[in-house]
């Protein structure tokens, strides 16, 4: 039993990690990449991945969604919240001011964060909900593709 659970388990994070790596973002899977990434210039999106099932299934098409937009960010990526830890520890590290949530939106611009939408803000609410707060974001601090 346990072991059909860690199989289930694995097909999860495998088909979350690649819906989000399908709509364009690039995994960060350590601290180093994470650093390289975030410390662009230019306007970086952080989706934190999760297999939580009603908020991932909210935050992953929101994701790939909202960046169908006349403004978005320079840079899109992920850190996989319980997967990757330490990525995702390094990537939380750049969100100041907030408390670990995932899954969670970050839109840092030169290296500092700039825009946040928390797990309060996606679970239960609606995908065009987060992409609405998410292309928002965008008008504010990306620019025109």
């Amino acid at each position: 039993m346990s072991m059909n659970f860690n199989i289930f388990m694995n097909d999860v994070v495998n088909q979350s990690r690649k819906e989000i790596v399908d709509a364009g973002y690039r995994e960060l899977r350590t601290p180093e990449e994470v650093d390289e990434a975030l410390q662009k210039k230019g306007t970086t999106l952080v989706m934190v991945n999760s297999v939580c099932g009603c908020a991932g299934g909210i935050a992953r098409p929101a994701a790939a969604y909202a960046i169908h937009y006349d403004k978005r960010p320079d840079q899109l990526v992920t850190v996989f919240a319980g997967q990757d830890k330490e990525a995702t520890a390094k990537a939380r590290s750049y969100f100041t001011g907030y408390p670990p949530s995932s899954p969670s939106f970050a839109l840092l611009k030169d290296g500092k964060l700039v825009a946040m939408v928390e797990r309060h803000e996606i679970e239960g609410h609606e995908p065009m909900d987060v992409v609405q707060k998410l292309q928002a974001a965008f008008d504010q601090y990306c620019d025109e593709v």
